[in-house]
């Protein structure tokens, strides 16, 4: 009997996840159509959108899979509850881990689609993607600004920012170059970046600003350079050939896992224009990127486990109930995964641990909740 049950309840379950997965994925991607239209009013052909929006259904079903999963054993363990089945098959002397088994075996199996997507496809996507917006000059310059290194993707000036919040930025350098080398240096206490999608241009106007020119004709001789302080100074880049060139650098969202490991045991060999101040929150950085990865993936199996006896103790057939449970219950765990990226600047706290608190806490209350209900 509890063959058939499962077999049963494992078909019932698959079906209602995928048509959660598709719900999701389109309530996702509604804002991506505005973007296409967008994209299309520029003269893109349709089938180089698709392409785009393809590159990004990876990244999108790394977080959709494990919300489907949440919300779908919630709404499923609910309905068997409300209808009397889980305890007529206790009073048939089966136990709840019996009934939970396929379940759980289910949610391992995509614990596992998760990792894969999250350590191999989904950073090779975003990165290709990448790759493809910038052959269309159509990627956003304002995300090359990573904070704590030089970036060197801009014509005619290297740009270091030490923090950056949107379009306020914080401690800056910028190195301007001409073709007999260094033309000025410029370094601001903080400064505000805009760019007009338009006419391609970037412009930062830079506040508390200390300038140091060398001389146009012997740049080299620090003797010869003059150095000046302003309240404000506007640095104008024009962005049109640099946002077609075919090659840019991958940053740690774009590097697989095994490229993110390697990265962290050397992080001056992966990012050559680092200033050595900056190398311990890069590190964090990159090792709170991997451990949301795995705990992104491992979140199928602990919200599985958590949700069968939540489902069980609400008595509920309606679905508000169980959304109601799945919102909230996401909203504590990308609470934590929020937290981890805010406590980057603080490596000594071990923002990498963080991502694991809500994962292993659904572990735990699972397995009590469920030996109690067994």
């Amino acid at each position: 009997m509890i063959r058939v049950f499962n077999r049963y309840m494992l078909g019932d379950f698959l079906k209602s996840f995928a048509l959660t997965v598709a719900v999701l994925t389109f309530v996702m991607y509604v804002g991506a159509v505005v973007q296409a239209i967008d994209y299309m009013s520029r003269g893109i052909s349709g089938l180089l959108i698709m392409k785009i929006f393809a590159l990004n259904i990876p990244f999108t079903l790394s977080f959709v899979i494990p919300m489907s999963v949440l919300t779908t054993v919630l709404l499923h363990f609910g309905r068997l509850s409300s209808d009397g089945e889980i305890t007529a098959l206790k009073s048939s002397g089966v136990s709840l881990w019996q009934v939970a088994a396929p379940i759980l075996f289910c949610s391992v199996l995509l614990s596992g689609v998760c990792l894969y997507l999250n350590a191999e496809l989904s950073p090779r996507s975003h990165f290709a993607r990448r790759q493809m917006l910038r052959e269309l000059g159509e990627e956003d310059p304002l995300a090359l600004l990573d904070e704590g290194r030089f970036v060197n993707d801009f014509p005619g000036v290297k740009v270091y920012v030490g923090k950056k919040n949107d379009e306020q930025l914080e401690d800056i350098i910028l190195i301007q170059f001409d073709e007999k080398g260094v033309r000025a240096e410029v370094r601001a206490k903080s400064g505000r970046v805009s760019f007009n999608a338009e006419t391609r241009v970037m412009e930062i106007n830079l506040d508390q600003v200390r300038l140091t020119e060398y001389d146009k004709a012997d740049p080299a001789d620090l003797a010869k350079a003059r150095t000046l302080s302003a309240e404000s100074y506007p640095v104008t880049l024009d962005l049109r050939q640099m946002l077609k060139k075919g090659r840019i650098n991958k940053k740690p969202s774009d590097m697989t896992f095994s490229e993110l490991v390697g990265s962290l045991r050397n992080v001056r060999q992966a990012f050559p224009d680092i200033l050595e101040a900056n190398v311990p929150r890069m590190r964090a950085k990159m090792a709170v990127d991997a451990n949301q990865r795995l705990a992104l993936a491992l979140s199928c199996f602990s919200f599985t486990l958590l949700a069968i006896p939540l489902g069980i103790r609400s008595h509920r057939k309606e679905s508000s109930i169980g959304i109601g449970m799945a919102l909230v219950l996401l909203f504590l765990f990308y609470m934590f995964i929020i937290l981890s990226d805010a406590m980057v600047d603080r490596p000594e706290w071990r923002p990498d641990m963080i991502p694991w608190i809500p994962v292993l806490g659904c572990q735990v209350l699972g397995f009590l909740l469920l030996h109690k209900h067994r």
